[in-house]
């Protein structure tokens, strides 16, 4: 089984390509399933954020992964496979493992070396695998991406280099320092944008969601944190938009939540838009008006590309060496792995084959001292251990290189194990517990 990535992000396709296929918190599990139902996939996660939706997917074979995936996407844009292709982007096996690296360090971020992605990752896996989607395979690979991710940013400058693609939209947004804000939206993203409009020294912020609790919530963190904030249910938001001067929308709705009657005339007094919603959250003939300016996730893509800098190239270099050096480990480790239930039938047959012969020595002489019997039999195994112990310790060294020989059906043709006893020496441990988490460090809590 191999891991296959497949996806379409700002890199590949437009932002109305991404609106459509985008996947909503609360569609998230009924697509995980649609997934996991093809049977040539084991075990999926998908990443949706504001500028790629990507499934990641532990498949046992190539095409019908591949096929099994465009089908799901192209069924949730609500088109053709053919109408994607153009649009997606397809990883496999070692290119797949260097791809999830790359996007957790932010090599593959619209604002480049930006941190938020690795939380997005996290998010991803933890709704994977609240939607029992997630086994021992991508258990492993997410837990070794998110400590990848965490060692880029720990090690080199490309997270002072990047930012967020918040902070962007309202370094584009100008001087906002005094001016009243209005966040719609109180998730991860809202929050961001919090902290965000108060390091940009922004006066009073309204908070506007959905849930009622949510907006609260963030409005109080705000508060606590020396901000001016307070909570209200969308049904206010017009009254909220007439007294601001700029707007952050990142709800995460399939429909637009910031409608034309929503902005009222403003007087002489522009509102800075940023929506940074996928789908958008705010309806574009708002942003015909003279008195309202729409930043979007375009408007920061084409900011983004013209701020290449030499001191980012360095770092993205530096970076991008850091990805290339865990891809190989992470590769040799899996072929090691591989190995391992091979090795753990030789020795599950050792074991039986002493059982088999200190029982016929039993029988044969049931006259033998108990204690001796006793020492026998640890002097037997003693023996066995010892000359599988170089053995077997060796071939997993050996099967760490990627030009090895297949040093698996090696040992099952030497020591004429059953092709089915690796599988079933190692079957117990197909699934990773429900109750096992992992935090951004990647270490399993």
């Amino acid at each position: 089984m191999n891991v296959l990535a497949v996806g379409l992000s700002h890199r590949t396709a437009d932002l109305n390509t991404l609106e459509q296929v985008a996947v909503t918190q609360a569609d998230l599990p009924k697509v995980l399933h649609q997934l996991q139902q093809s049977p040539d996939i084991t075990e999926v996660m998908l990443l949706s954020t504001c500028n790629r939706i990507e499934v990641y997917a532990i498949v046992e074979a190539f095409h019908g992964g591949l096929t099994s995936v465009s089908t799901v996407l192209a069924d949730k844009a609500g088109v053709e496979p053919t109408a994607l292709y153009d649009n997606l982007y397809v990883h496999y096996a070692a290119a797949a493992v260097e791809h999830i690296f790359s996007v957790a360090s932010g090599l593959d971020s619209m604002v480049l070396g930006e941190t938020q992605i690795l939380g997005q990752v996290r998010s991803a896996y933890a709704e994977a695998g609240e939607a029992g989607t997630v086994g021992s395979a991508l258990h492993n690979l997410v837990q070794t991406t998110l400590r990848v991710g965490k060692r880029v940013h720990t090690e080199t400058g490309l997270g002072e280099v990047g930012a967020s693609v918040v902070s962007e939209a309202l370094a584009d947004a100008g001087d906002v320092t005094g001016r009243n804000a209005v966040i719609v939206g109180a998730g991860s993203m809202g929050a961001l944008a919090a902290s965000q409009l108060r390091k940009s020294g922004v006066g009073r912020i309204v908070v506007a969601n959905r849930t009622m609790d949510n907006a609260r919530r963030l409005a109080e963190n705000i508060t606590e944190t020396g901000g001016d904030a307070h909570a209200i249910e969308l049904a206010g938001l017009a009254d909220a938009l007439a007294d601001a001067d700029i707007a952050v929308c990142c709800t995460g709705a399939r429909a637009v939540v910031v409608k034309d009657e929503h902005v009222l005339p403003r007087q002489g007094r522009p509102l800075i838009v940023c929506d940074l919603g996928l789908p958008h959250d705010v309806d574009r003939d708002i942003g015909e008006r003279d008195d309202v300016r729409i930043i979007d996730l375009e408007t920061v893509r084409r900011r983004m590309d013209a701020s290449a800098t030499s001191d980012t190239a360095k770092q993205t270099a530096r970076a991008s060496g850091i990805v290339l050096d865990e891809v190989r480990e992470y590769l040799a480790g899996q072929r090691s792995a591989e190995v391992t239930p091979t090795v753990a039938a030789l020795r599950k047959q050792a074991a039986e084959v002493v059982d088999a012969e200190l029982l016929r020595l039993h029988r044969r002489m049931p006259e033998l001292d108990g204690e001796v019997r006793d020492e026998v039999g640890k002097t037997v195994r003693r023996v066995v251990d010892k000359l599988l112990h170089t053995p077997t310790v060796r071939v997993k060294q050996l099967a760490a290189d990627p030009a090895s020989t297949d040093y698996a059906g090696a040992l099952r043709e030497l020591f004429g194990l059953d092709p089915a006893a690796p599988v079933a020496v190692s079957k117990p441990a197909a699934h990773t517990p429900k109750h096992e988490q992992i935090d951004t460090d990647g270490e399993t809590q």
